[in-house]
C-alpha cells in the first residue's frame, strides 16, 4: 500500500500541473471504488479551479472554492498527469480534464482507493477527523512519543501503526525506523526510555524524509505521478531482506508476523 512518502511524492508530482488550473470536465468510468465515487461529482467540479493540492496522512486533498475532493490510493492506485486524449488503460476509473489540455487520471486495479467530495471542512470528515499527529509535523518529537507509550503493553512496532496515536508511519518505515533507532520491534512500548523515544522519533522523521527525497518505495504496484517507481527500496536496511546479511553487522535479517504484517529486524543491532 502506498504510504506517507509515496503519497507525498504523488502530491508534489501533480501539484504543479493542478494548482490554479480549471477543471473543464470530469469523467467517472467506474464508480465502484472502496466507497462509490460521490454522486454528482461531475457537475460539482466542472468549471471549478483547483486552489491547492494538499495531503493529510495518506489522503490527498484537492481544494476547490466550494469543496474538497478527498482521494486515497488504496493498495494499488496511482495518479498520473497525462496529455488529454491519451488512451485509457485498464482500471482507469476517474479523470479530471484541465484547461491546460492535461488530464489527471486515477488508475486502481484493486479498487481499494477512494474519491469522495465534501463541501464541509475536510478536517471534520469521518476519514480525517480522528487522525493523530504526523511525524513530519512540529508537534511530533521524543516527548510526544514517550507520552503516548506510557502504560501501553503493546509492542512498539504495532503502536507505530496505530493511526489514533501516530499517523502515516506505515509498515515499511516502522521497521526501518526501529532498525535505525536500534530498538527491537517486539519491545513493549512502555519499556522505552525517554532517550530511546527521542532516538526513535528522530529516526522516523529521518527515514520518511529520505524516502520522500527519492520518490518513495516501490515494492509491487506503486509508481509516482510521472510513472516512475520510487527508489528508496535500494536504501532499505531490513524490510523484505529476511536471510540477507545486515548492512551494518552482517548478521542475517530475521522476519516474523506481527499484527498480521511482516516485520523485519536485525537480532544483533536492535535491542
Amino acid at each position: 500500500m502506498p504510504e506517507l512518502p509515496e503519497v507525498e511524492t504523488t502530491r508534489r508530482g501533480i501539484e504543479p500541473h493542478l494548482s490554479g488550473r480549471r477543471v473543464t470536465a470530469v469523467h467517472v468510468h467506474d464508480r465502484r471504488l472502496r466507497w462509490p465515487v460521490t454522486p454528482g461529482l461531475e457537475a460539482a467540479l466542472r468549471g471549478q479551479r483547483v486552489q491547492a493540492v494538499q495531503r493529510r496522512a495518506k489522503y490527498l486533498l484537492l481544494r476547490f472554492k466550494p469543496g474538497t475532493l478527498i482521494m486515497h490510493l488504496g493498495m494499488s492506485g496511482n495518479l498520473r498527469v497525462l496529455p488529454s486524449g491519451t488512451a485509457l488503460l485498464k482500471h482507469d476509473h476517474l479523470e479530471l480534464q484541465l484547461d491546460s489540455k492535461l488530464v489527471l487520471r486515477l488508475n486502481d486495479p484493486r479498487r481499494f482507493g477512494s474519491c469522495l467530495y465534501t463541501t464541509d471542512d475536510p478536517a471534520c470528515h469521518p476519514l480525517l477527523r480522528d487522525l493523530a499527529p504526523e511525524p513530519l509535523e512540529p508537534g511530533f518529537d521524543g516527548a510526544y512519543l514517550h507520552r503516548v507509550t506510557r502504560r501501553r503493553r503493546v509492542a512498539i512496532k504495532p503502536l507505530l501503526l496505530n493511526g489514533r496515536l501516530i499517523t502515516g508511519v506505515g509498515n515499511i518505515y516502522a521497521s526501518e525506523a526501529l532498525f535505525r533507532a536500534r530498538i527491537r520491534p517486539r519491545r513493549a512500548a512502555r519499556s522505552l526510555t525517554s532517550a530511546e523515544c527521542a532516538r526513535l522519533a528522530a529516526a522516523i522523521r529521518r527515514v520518511l524524509t529520505a524516502a520522500i527525497r527519492v520518490g518513495g518505495t516501490t515494492l509491487r504496484d506503486y509508481v509516482g505521478a510521472d510513472g516512475d517507481p520510487g527508489y528508496f527500496r535500494q536504501k532499505l536496511y531490513v524490510y523484505e531482506r529476511a536471510g540477507l546479511p545486515c548492512r551494518r553487522c552482517r548478521t542475517p535479517i530475521r522476519q516474523f508476523t506481527q499484527g498480521q504484517r511482516s516485520t523485519y529486524f536485525c537480532p544483533q543491532c536492535q535491542q
